[in-house]
């Protein structure tokens, strides 16, 4: 019988057990992996393999089935599997497709059929346990991009400046010697300046200082690039100064090396003048002593300066240190100042919102709904020093309404008089508001306005009443927050209020408004 090549491009192993919502029949498993079957393939023999295990078993040639062998039922040549002697059995492949599956990772809670586990749950579920290929980190399958772009510590990055890639640990090494790394010059203040052309700048920058190069010899001025010439123009004589001892004791040196054998000018006539009698070659070999010494001092010299410079090299490293972790901590000053400056946008923004639920919450707690409002006006006697001392001259009331979609108004009270009630009168005036419901109420205001000064005897009121202008602003539909505001200037004498008032008890006065609904 003809059998089918087993062709199946990225197969995998079998499908874990505890995948299954239910118990696991034999007929499922595969005998290799011991696992459900994933594209279960049929041998001669009749036990089934995953197609992946299967060609893994038979990929070095033909062998024994150990399923046929642990039955007892072993026969050649049906119990040798070989890749041409098996078939896919679509059949168990179908009711092995339609069990019923859940996830296995903890906190997952999906569940549908092996069919849709592995079409689009497999290897997907967000909260799947995967290993960083780079850094082998266990990390969630939804946390790996951001894994991989901001938080792995082998991933790699371009250094920005000479777009060269390294890993993420030498990245910061790599910008205290990155030769495209942008500096910036402290003497002229230039920025962005590449390391490789620093030094350049430095010698050129006319704000540089550097020392003078006779400092060598005694010179202690440290001068600008640009003013170097005229220091030097300016102190010839004391560089003269410094250089005369140092030439005058390399002639000495010169003079005292100098022994027996040399041509020396005598008498007028340049003569070799032989060494005296008498004189013994130890005499010729003491002559060398001075230069024996000057070699001794240079080595000594040279041990010194190499001391001095493991010093400063070590001196160096330090410093670069330092810095690093200078800089370091200027950038966590500055990401806290950055969150110090939002949450201080934030706070500004909550407090604007507190206070203008106050407002409101004051307005809701003094406002009527049926065109009658009575204002308290207590502390009377500070208010009205405020208003002729010009601080405060005039004040208003909460806002009422002749109903809850009606017109919205207000008082405006002058403690010290305005116009022509200026220091001898109360001036109180009525103010139409700009309300919410407006476009749906009658235009120009009309109803009659009733103002009272109460008499806390509850004998006689002042009383002032009047009939609204239509033809007047003050009574038009509001474009701004408040129209003019129109009533008595001449409201009530202030002479009224002095001494034992009965308008006036315990520093308060009390001010009643009544518009007339009629016709609303």
């Amino acid at each position: 019988m003809a059998r089918t090549s087993l062709e199946c491009a990225n197969s995998l192993p079998g499908i874990p057990l505890s995948v299954l919502s239910v118990p696991m029949e034999n007929k499922y498993k595969c005998q290799q992996c011991l696992q459900v079957l994933r594209k279960p393939v049929q041998a001669q023999c009749g036990h089934r393999f995953c197609v992946h295990c299967f060609k893994q078993l038979t990929s070095s040639g033909p062998k024994p089935c150990e399923a046929c062998r642990q039955e007892e039922i072993y026969e050649e040549p049906i119990s040798i599997l070989n890749g041409k002697e098996a078939f896919p059995d679509n059949a168990a492949g179908r009711e092995i497709a339609s069990l019923p599956a859940r996830c296995l990772n903890q906190g997952c809670n999906w569940t549908g059929s092996i069919k849709e586990y592995e079409a689009q749950h497999e290897g997907q579920c967000d909260l799947e346990r995967v290993q960083c290929e780079a850094c082998k980190t266990s990390i969630l399958l939804s946390d790996q991009p951001r894994h991989n772009e901001r938080e792995c510590e082998a991933r790699t990055l371009n250094c920005k400046y000479c777009k060269m890639t390294f890993n993420f640990k030498e990245i910061k090494a790599h910008d205290e010697i990155c030769l495209k790394f942008p500096l910036q010059c402290k003497d002229c203040g230039k920025k962005k300046i590449p390391r490789e052309k620093f030094n350049d700048h430095s010698r050129t920058c006319a704000k540089s200082k550097s020392a003078c190069p006779f400092s060598e010899v005694g010179c202690k001025f440290v001068v600008e690039n640009g003013k170097l010439s005229e220091h030097e123009h300016s102190s010839t004589m004391e560089h003269l100064r410094l250089l005369l001892p140092m030439v005058m004791s390399v002639g000495r040196v010169r003079a005292e090396a100098t022994g027996p054998g040399e041509w020396q000018e005598d008498s007028g006539l340049g003569l070799y003048r032989a060494p005296e009698e008498g004189v013994s070659m130890d005499a010729g070999a003491a002559a060398f002593t001075p230069s024996v010494d000057l070699e001794k001092k240079v080595n000594a010299l040279q041990n010194i300066v190499c001391v001095l410079n493991r010093e400063v090299e070590r001196s160096t490293v330090t410093l670069e240190a330092f810095s690093h972790q200078h800089r370091l901590d200027q950038e966590k000053i500055e990401d806290l100042s950055n969150k110090v400056r939002q949450l201080e946008r934030t706070l500004n923004i909550r407090d604007l919102q507190l206070s203008e639920t106050e407002h409101l919450l004051r307005e809701l707690q003094f406002c009527t709904y049926d065109g009658i409002f009575v204002w308290k006006v207590s502390d009377f006697s500070r208010r009205r020093q405020d208003a002729v001392a010009g601080r405060t001259p005039a004040m208003f009331s909460p806002a009422f309404y002749s109903s809850k979609y009606g017109y919205k108004m207000c008082l405006r009270l002058y403690l010290n008089g305005d116009g022509t009630g200026r220091g001898t009168h109360l001036s109180l005036f009525f103010v139409v508001m700009r309300g919410r419901y407006d476009a749906l109420l009658k235009w120009p205001f009309s109803q009659k306005v009733t103002l009272m000064l109460l008499d806390q005897n509850n004998r006689e009121h002042i009383i002032d009443a009047f009939r609204p202008d239509v033809t007047s602003t003050s009574f038009q539909r509001p474009i701004s927050e408040m129209n003019i505001a129109s009533g008595c200037p001449l409201f009530c004498p202030l002479a009224k209020l002095a001494g034992k008032s009965p308008y006036l008890r315990d520093d308060t006065i009390f001010i009643k408004a009544i518009v007339d609904l009629t016709g609303l």
